[in-house]
């Protein structure tokens, strides 16, 4: 027998029959990159639904987030918004001072009064604030009944969909001067007390009403990195002897600990901007010795004494004082092990 004639083995036979034939030449190049990953084309392609989906969302951060940042060339002159009726115009007719601003700021003691005030009302919300809706989402985590924790949450939650000016009028009710612990106070023979016009705790005030109003709302994202802890751990570590205690700090802290690095970052990336509206509605009870921050500097400076280009000045500042700030901290988050806002 030839050995042409050989028959050959089932499995040889299979494989040359199955054997790909390049149909196109360059197909497969011309789809993916020598890297293995689609070209930008498929890629839109693949995901042109979820852009879509995401355009409105786009178009109103560019038109209220980014545009405005043209406006800052008001910081650089004397600005006068009465030459034209249009904005820009006016911003092309206004004279130019280059630095000036900044300089008066810097010299401006009411401007690193507010700079301090900021500061000290982050660092209290940062210490008294920032860890309750951790502590507050491990509770009703540990909730065992549905309706109990349904319930709870609803609670919790209720207070962020109160104005600010019903806030302060609650806690006028309960601490003004005459409020209910003032009224209680006086019928046992005390005087009354009036922390509404406090400038010594004023910015205590101003956390515990952050607190009522927002600590609920805030654990939303918690309890959405908690329900992504695979249950299988917690059966494990009970297994191994492990208390409640025990499985909260080396099962749940660790799960929260991407989440918590993150809002840590942008929590001090917000730093500077510690409440507007809240404190511009008390600012005139305390006086603006306590209560000026620099959001409200900024809008007394530009709105009520009509001087833009230097309410411009000090709003570049603070923005390019955040962006500093958010870095910073984004660089901690990736020395701590933890992605931050971005990767590197």
């Amino acid at each position: 027998m030839s050995h042409s004639t050989v028959p050959r083995s089932r499995t040889e036979a299979d494989t040359t029959g199955k054997t790909p034939v390049a149909s196109g030449g360059a197909t497969g190049t011309r789809q993916k990159r020598p890297g293995g990953k689609l070209s930008l084309r498929l890629r839109f392609r693949r995901d042109r639904v979820l852009l879509l989906m995401t355009l409105p969302a786009l178009l109103l951060i560019l038109v209220f987030n980014y545009l405005p940042i043209l406006g800052n060339i008001v910081a650089f002159q004397d600005y006068d918004p009465y030459v034209s009726d249009n904005g820009i115009v006016s911003m092309l007719h206004s004279p130019w001072v280059g630095f000036d601003n900044f300089q008066l700021i810097f010299q401006d003691s009411a401007f690193w009064s507010a700079v301090r005030n900021t500061l000290v009302l982050f660092f209290l919300q940062l210490i008294l604030f920032f860890p309750i809706p951790i502590l507050l989402a491990l509770l009703i985590n540990s909730v065992v009944r549905p309706r109990v924790r349904a319930l709870s949450q609803a609670i919790l939650y209720l207070p962020h969909f109160f104005s600010w000016v019903l806030v302060i009028a609650v806690f006028q009710q309960l601490l003004g001067g005459a409020g209910l612990f003032s009224q209680l106070l006086r019928q046992h023979g005390y005087d009354g007390l009036d922390v509404m016009t406090d400038p010594n705790t004023f910015k205590f005030l101003i956390t515990a009403q952050s607190v009522w109003k927002d600590a609920g709302w805030g654990i939303i994202v918690f309890l959405a990195a908690l329900s992504s802890v695979s249950p299988d751990l917690y059966e494990a570590a009970a297994m191994d002897g492990a208390g409640r205690w025990r499985r909260m700090w080396h099962v749940t802290l660790p799960a929260l600990r991407p989440v918590i690095a993150l809002l840590l970052v942008l929590r001090v990336g917000d730093a500077l901007t510690v409440g507007f509206e809240q404190i511009l509605l008390q600012r005139d009870a305390v006086g603006p010795g306590a209560a000026e921050v620099l959001d409200t500097f900024v809008w007394w400076n530009g709105v009520r004494n009509q001087d833009f280009g230097y309410a411009a000045a000090a709003g570049l500042v603070k923005g390019v004082i955040s962006l500093g700030l958010v870095l910073a901290a984004n660089k901690v988050a990736h020395l701590m092990g933890e992605q931050g806002v971005y990767k590197k």
